[in-house]
């Protein structure tokens, strides 16, 4: 027999924080981001109070938790000041941009995408922790708004095709040199038995 599933309490009392195209760079991905830092700031039992809808922070509360839902929404506003400095974290920037992780850390690599530093964090539930690079969203803004993703792709793509073509210059030069060195190798086992004796006969000049 089906379970029932219990109606969504709807929450009594709401505020919403719009959240800036400046903060967001337009992406869903980093909205969440930005929610689950303010939802950081909280105590835990009222984390899941927060959430977010396209363009906005929203925080629901039940009848009752004035005073939560009022610490809460000083605390989620001091902290929203100046969120558009936030750093970018991998996942966001990758669908701010829309690339690839391989895109991703071969720019990093290269220093086209430049690295404003790491953070560390523990992974929920693990010992483990991680430590990953992150961007100033001032200069991701600058690369989405020049499409330099589409000039970077290019310039990897005709890379790629010249490292091609050195390697297979590289595969055709041996494969040249190989029959010579083997006719090389052939005369000299012609002119050289492999005869017992023979190293002495010519160590001696006994052939000449």
């Amino acid at each position: 027999m089906a379970t029932k599933r219990k109606p969504t309490e709807t929450p009594a009392l709401v505020f919403e924080w719009p959240l800036p195209t400046a903060a967001t760079l337009g992406s869903a991905v980093r909205a969440k981001g930005i929610m689950l830092e303010m939802r950081a700031k909280l105590p835990p039992a009222l984390r899941k109070y927060l959430d977010t809808r396209p363009g906005v922070l929203v925080l629901g509360m039940p009848a009752g938790a004035d005073d939560d839902f009022v610490r809460t929404c000083t605390t989620v506003t001091s902290n929203l000041v100046g969120i558009e400095s936030l750093p970018v974290i991998p996942r966001e920037i990758q669908d701010i941009l829309t690339i690839t992780t391989t895109e991703r850390h071969r720019w990093l690599k290269d220093g086209r995408l430049p690295s404003a530093g790491t953070r560390t964090v523990k992974l929920r539930g693990r010992a483990r922790k991680i430590t990953f690079h992150v961007f100033d969203p001032r200069v991701v803004e600058e690369v989405l708004d020049a499409d330099r993703m589409t000039e970077w792709r290019e310039a990897d793509r005709l890379a790629a095709a010249e490292n091609r073509r050195q390697a297979a210059w590289k595969r055709r030069l041996v494969r040249e040199q190989t029959p010579k060195a083997e006719s090389a190798a052939k005369a000299h086992d012609q002119t050289h038995p492999d005869l017992a004796g023979w190293a002495e006969f010519e160590r001696d000049g006994l052939l000449h």
